[in-house]
């Protein structure tokens, strides 16, 4: 099969979207389907290129918008660029992963050459809130002008795909009128297990983690999305010199984040470590003790996820998907977004009882097979053969098929 994937961020990029992109394409090429990765270049001028696993790269010219955020760069009136392309590669299906300026112009020639057409959604308005602070104060109307947008151009495509049943719901809710089924993003299960071999020690030294503290560890983009401002206030109330929070990765809100943790006198207790290159990641999470998530915009976090399979416990805000990874008590709790004095609660919580570390992270381990990135390479071939065969029998009822993105049902949370 040949597949084109479009979207408006690839690797090296770390966020959600580049990094599920990246997997994609390389999964798919490694079982031997021929791929083309389609994005705005991140040096500026056009370029062409092969992965390690013969993925086809075209990087389109772009304009560097740096100044709204390190990874943005958009490509703009790229029609002509992408028809050449089309002509070239003649995709059997097209998988885009935005609405943006490029996706828009694959989207349009796609329909023009009677491709089929395929959209996973990691949008939510929360991701461009900070970035348009005057419209989106007035909350209710920047959130349907924000849908609407992706609306205009999803709703253009033959089905779509989220990262959990959370998000499919979300997007259905918000007037999406073809069909949506849920698919996990998936992680490297060959990467991220849990690895007695790894020394502890060395690995929070160089990072400058603290050797004789309960660790508490956030990894991503360092953004106003993510809400790591919640988590530094949960640790002035938690007030333990036996705990510190390490947060891990970089981002538009570091230096303001910084300055907060200066602000509330938190000292030690909290180390930012800046961006961790991507084959440490396995190591620095074998090295800690639980994983935190305060973000109330995610539709399911990779993060999270590498976390859970390398047998951590979690403690993650109760919005979006975030819930679907989490078994109560069993493996983690839930703290209701933006509230610092129940995140530290929780901290407290955890930190007080590491007899229980280790069978939470089982429960951890458990769920995060499900997610294992050749089941969703698998399931993402499934979907792309009922595409071209107009059948979605096999994947119409979630419930019925394959396509479950977590077996957290299983756990519901109660409150």
């Amino acid at each position: 099969m040949k597949i084109l994937i479009a979207g408006t961020v690839n690797y090296p990029a770390l966020n959600g979207q580049a990094i599920f992109t990246e997997n994609l394409a390389e999964g798919l090429a490694r079982r031997g389907h021929e791929v083309l990765s389609i994005f705005p270049s991140e040096k500026g001028q056009a370029y062409q290129a092969h992965s390690a696993n013969n993925v086809r790269i075209e990087a389109i010219w772009s304009a560097n918008l740096n100044w709204i955020h390190p990874d943005a760069y958009f490509s703009l009136f790229s029609e002509n660029a992408v028809q050449q392309i089309f002509d070239d590669f003649q995709p059997d299906v097209v998988h885009v992963q935005d609405h943006f300026p490029l996706s828009r112009d694959v989207i349009q020639v796609a329909r023009r050459n009677h491709v089929k057409l395929i959209g996973t959604n990691h949008f939510m308005p929360e991701n461009l809130a900070a970035y348009v602070p005057l419209i989106s104060n007035l909350k209710p109307v920047y959130q349907w002008i924000m849908w609407q947008w992706m609306l205009g151009v999803y709703n253009r495509l033959d089905i779509a795909t989220a990262q959990s049943a959370a998000s499919a719901a979300l997007v259905r809710a918000q007037g999406l009128r073809i069909p949506i089924f849920p698919a996990s993003c998936g992680i490297d299960l060959k990467r991220f297990h849990p690895d007695p071999g790894v020394d502890r020690n060395a690995m929070r030294q160089r990072y400058g983690i603290a050797l004789d503290k309960k660790i508490f560890l956030f990894v991503g983009r360092v953004d106003s999305e993510k809400r790591i401002d919640v988590l530094l206030r949960a640790m002035q109330r938690l007030n333990r010199p036996d705990v510190q929070l390490v947060i891990a990765g970089k981002g538009a809100a570091q230096q303001k984040l910084e300055e907060l943790a200066r602000k509330l006198n938190l000292g030690v207790s909290v180390r930012f470590t800046s961006y961790i290159p991507i084959e440490d990641l396995p190591a620095l999470l074998n090295s800690v003790d639980i994983f935190t998530m305060p973000s109330e915009a995610e539709l399911l976090s990779i993060a999270s996820l590498e976390a859970m399979a390398c047998g951590k416990p979690i403690l993650l805000a109760n919005a979006v998907a975030l819930p679907e990874l989490v078994a109560e008590g069993l493996n983690g709790y839930l703290f209701t977004p933006g509230d610092d004095a129940e995140a530290a609660r929780y901290m407290e919580l955890l930190a007080d009882h590491p007899e229980r570390w280790q069978a939470m992270g089982l429960v951890s381990q458990k769920t995060a097979r499900y997610h294992g990135l050749e089941n969703t390479i698998k399931q993402y071939e499934t979907i792309y053969n009922a595409l071209l065969a107009e059948n979605f029998s096999s994947i119409a009822d979630p419930a019925r098929s394959n396509l479950h993105s977590s077996p957290a049902g299983v756990f519901q949370h109660k409150r």
